[in-house]
């Protein structure tokens, strides 16, 4: 049974701490694949919620103190209770804010996952890179951005851009699927840290393999969605990429998948 099919069947719950631009967004798109998600940012009840979790999502997209405090108690009550932590580090470089706010994270908190584009990655390293906004690039390859975060970090690490990089250290994937307009829907990516802490709810055996799916899996339903929206634009292809989300067969999974190891 594919990861993505055993999710409707457990449909396991997702702790996500992400940020106000797209929780609604971040909450239907865990719906569509069967998951239930839970929004919740007071440090009075996250400890609570993240303990009863199947996976934990720390996303820094907006930011502030208080929030930073309760990642940190919800992350720690994570670990407590064995639920596994992805955290996405979004901006990092572009502030000085964003980077050290993350290292604090990555130094309080057990991180499971560590889900950034290239830039970000290359910034927590100390690396060049390019910050824009929230987006990020990098001239480093990302197989070998992603193992020298992994070095650096001693987590598992997703890389995410034209074309995607898991690795544990040892076992590196990557994968070619998705699609360009992607890019132009605000929240698929950080959507995507939620989707992933779904497939590794639910596939904590082989985490690494469970990513690797997770980013396939991802990217094919972008694919199928500008099939359906290209000739009626971007909102259209919102709705086609939820839909997308939802219906993708494991005969579609076989087929159009592009995921392979150069490690």
């Amino acid at each position: 049974m594919y990861a993505f099919e055993k999710i409707k069947e457990v449909q396991p719950l997702i702790h996500c701490m992400t940020n106000v631009v797209v929780t609604n967004f971040t909450a239907n798109g865990l719906l569509t694949i069967g998951a239930s998600p839970v929004m919740a940012y007071a440090k009075e009840e996250v400890q609570d919620l993240a303990k009863i979790a199947g996976a934990l999502l720390l996303n820094i997209g907006t930011l502030n103190n208080e929030q930073v405090e309760a990642m940190i108690l919800a992350g720690k009550a994570a670990n407590e209770a064995g639920v596994p932590v992805i955290l996405d580090p979004v901006g990092a470089g572009a502030t000085s804010y964003r980077t050290e706010t993350t290292k604090r994270i990555l130094a309080d908190v057990k991180v499971d996952v560590l889900r950034g584009n290239g830039g970000e990655v290359a910034a927590l390293l100390g690396e060049s890179g390019m910050i824009k906004g929230v987006d990020g690039s990098t001239t480093i390859p990302k197989d070998m951005l992603a193992k020298k975060a992994y070095e650096a970090f001693q987590t598992l690490i997703v890389i995410t851009g034209e074309t995607d990089v898991v690795t544990n250290g040892q076992l590196t994937y990557e994968v070619s699927n998705g699609h360009h307009w992607m890019t132009k829907v605000v929240g698929t990516g950080c959507l995507l840290g939620a989707v992933l802490g779904a497939f590794l709810a639910v596939k904590k055996d082989n985490p690494v393999e469970a990513l690797a799916e997770g980013l396939a899996f991802y990217g094919i339903a972008g694919e199928m969605a500008f099939e359906q929206a290209k000739e009626k634009g971007i909102g259209t292809y919102q709705e086609a990429f939820l839909n997308g989300l939802h219906q993708l067969t494991g005969k579609q999974y076989e087929q159009y998948k592009k995921l392979s190891i150069i490690e």
